[in-house]
């Protein structure tokens, strides 16, 4: 396509719009049609997800109710919940968003967060727990709130429906690994836990930027790869049901991922510091945006990316 390389080019590297681009792939019908990479990154670099990976945590649920291990309409059962009304959050309201745990989503540092709190603080050494330790602030399922609290819950449920006890992890591990990364091909992934052994499914994985390509694609084609069914029917349309516009960034939010109004069927995978994965299914394409950007630009980088999927 006439000027589509130019265009994916000039957005890596350093810019004031933008802060730093580390790596732009495109591609169109399962193939890679443009990439581009800052200096010292190549196609082997594997780079970080942060909140990309919540939505890889929704595969993930997803695999594990298609094997009767988690039904997302049932509340989580954990024992600490039972004598309050936090026994009645179900999985798929902190799938949502919605559960009703408080929460400060904030990463500026200096600033009151329980995520900073959960990854680096307090909480380090067990995510799940430090998250689990929220009260109630408003009514399971009435409010929704961005959470990275709550997908580290939602590993907690995984590890423990796979069979992932006292710290360990390697059901777990194998779970993404064969069902996952090697089903679909992502080859250089990684998927990081903490130290109770769950998955640090808000925040940690690592990938090069054709790998987290391979996982949009999966999502573009409904959860197949090539002949072979990954995810349940209907887990992908699952995804991209809506349960709110979020009035800071514009988009919908569905189950562990972004929608873009105005594009029908579309899914975002986002990450702090703009961390993209565009699922365009109505334009065949997946895009993905690995860098370093403060949230103030987030709008830059994504017109950026909107007018590289306009070609199509």
């Amino acid at each position: 396509m006439q000027g589509l390389d130019a265009r994916v080019a000039a957005l890596v590297g350093d810019h004031v719009e933008t802060d730093t681009t580390l790596a732009v792939v495109v591609q169109h019908r399962g193939e890679v049609v443009a990439e581009a990479y800052a200096d010292g990154v190549t196609a082997d670099t594997t780079l970080i997800s942060w909140s990309m990976a919540k939505s890889i945590t929704h595969a993930l649920v997803g695999m594990a109710q298609m094997d009767r291990l988690l039904d997302v309409q049932a509340p989580t059962g954990f024992a600490q919940w039972q004598n309050d009304d936090r026994r009645l959050i179900t999985l798929q309201q902190l799938l949502e968003m919605r559960s009703g745990l408080a929460w400060i989503e904030d990463y500026v540092e200096g600033n009151e967060s329980d995520v900073i709190d959960m990854l680096f603080g307090s909480g380090k050494e067990d995510h799940a727990a430090h998250a689990m330790k929220q009260p109630l602030a408003s009514t399971p399922g009435s409010e929704w709130y961005y959470s990275s609290g709550t997908t580290n819950i939602v590993a907690r449920l995984l590890g423990d429906a796979l069979g992932d006890k006292n710290g360990a992890n390697e059901k777990t591990h194998a779970f993404i690994q064969r069902r996952l990364f090697d089903a679909i091909g992502m080859s250089s992934a990684t998927a990081q836990f903490d130290a109770a052994g769950t998955f640090v499914g808000s925040s940690y994985v690592y990938a090069t930027a054709r790998d987290f390509a391979k996982f949009g694609e999966l999502y573009r084609r409904d959860g197949m790869c090539g002949t072979k069914r990954i995810l349940p029917v209907g887990w992908v349309d699952h995804a991209r049901t809506q349960t709110v516009i979020d009035d800071e960034t514009g988009q919908g939010y569905g189950a562990h991922w972004w929608t873009q109004p105005g594009e029908p069927n579309s899914l975002i995978a986002s990450g702090y510091e703009g961390q993209q994965i565009l699922v365009l299914p109505e334009r065949d394409l997946v895009i993905v945006r690995l860098g370093k950007t403060i949230s103030e630009k987030r709008n830059a980088v994504r017109a950026g990316l909107y007018e590289i999927a306009q070609m199509f």
